[in-house]
């Protein structure tokens, strides 16, 4: 049974849960929705399955993946599901996914995950470190494991309960993603910037360029931090709290595996 798994990552965390699914289902293929962005056009696949595996952001979707959805023809897939990663909670998250499933496609998703993960929005909090992130990613594969032998099993698996998340999120959520694209104007690179260009290199929607060898940011940006935790110096900031706090980045993903997710 041939699977597509559409996915979006930042930090990796993302793309190594899809890769985890990949590898349990068998005939599967990874599709970047980064790669996608750059058209309007109708998505049309034809597999058996189809998945869609992304983090939460603010209790809710990322921009681009909500973008993505809105143009997601099922009519020709048997079985669709997702996976969000998460350090916190995803409940209203996927909530929020199966509702515009079921506005473009008048059909539910027929089984919807979480998986906690090492959080990294690093303009917020310092992420997990040592034996702490170790454990979060063994639990991780593990529950992984799990997800993917739900649905090789076609379980039909319905989003949790999210009375309190989707409270929060409707107070967070909407003020959140408003300002998504514009948010970039508190990047900046402070005095340890090489111009080594790879904050440019991983942004998955192609939002930085250098500009007298510094970066600079484009406003379409999706927030997903990449730039962040991916600088090799460190040299990337959002504002005055992250010089303090450390870097993660999904201990199996590259900065090749990054620029494969915008379409090169």
């Amino acid at each position: 049974m041939k699977t597509v798994i559409y996915y979006f990552t930042g930090t990796g965390n993302s793309l190594a849960a899809a890769r985890a699914i990949c590898g349990h289902l068998g005939d599967c293929e990874l599709v970047s929705i980064a790669s996608l962005a750059t058209t309007s056009e109708e998505i049309r696949p034809t597999s058996d399955r189809v998945g869609i595996v992304c983090p939460v952001y603010y209790l809710g979707l990322p921009s681009i993946v909500t973008e993505f959805v809105n143009r997601l023809d099922l009519s020709r897939t048997g079985y669709c599901f997702a996976v969000l990663t998460m350090g916190g909670f995803g409940a209203s998250a996927l909530h929020q996914l199966d509702d515009f499933v079921f506005a473009r496609n008048n059909r539910h998703l027929d089984a919807a995950f979480t998986v906690r993960m090492v959080g990294n929005f690093v303009p917020r909090y310092d992420s997990a470190k040592g034996a702490k992130q170790e454990k979060l990613l063994r639990n991780a594969d593990t529950i992984l494991s799990e997800i993917a032998a739900s649905i090789d099993k076609g379980l039909i698996v319905r989003p949790g309960i999210a009375f309190v998340t989707g409270l929060l999120k409707w107070f967070m959520y909407d003020g959140f993603i408003r300002q998504i694209h514009g948010a970039d104007k508190n990047f900046f690179a402070d005095e340890k910037c090489t111009s080594c260009g790879t904050c440019a290199a991983v942004c998955p929607v192609k939002n930085i360029e250098l500009v007298n060898e510094k970066p600079v940011w484009k406003h379409h940006c999706e927030l997903c931090c990449a730039c962040i935790h991916f600088c090799p110096a460190e040299a990337i900031q959002y504002g005055p709290k992250t010089k303090t706090r450390g870097r993660y980045r999904n201990p199996s993903v590259t900065i090749t595996d990054m620029k494969k997710q915008r379409g090169e």
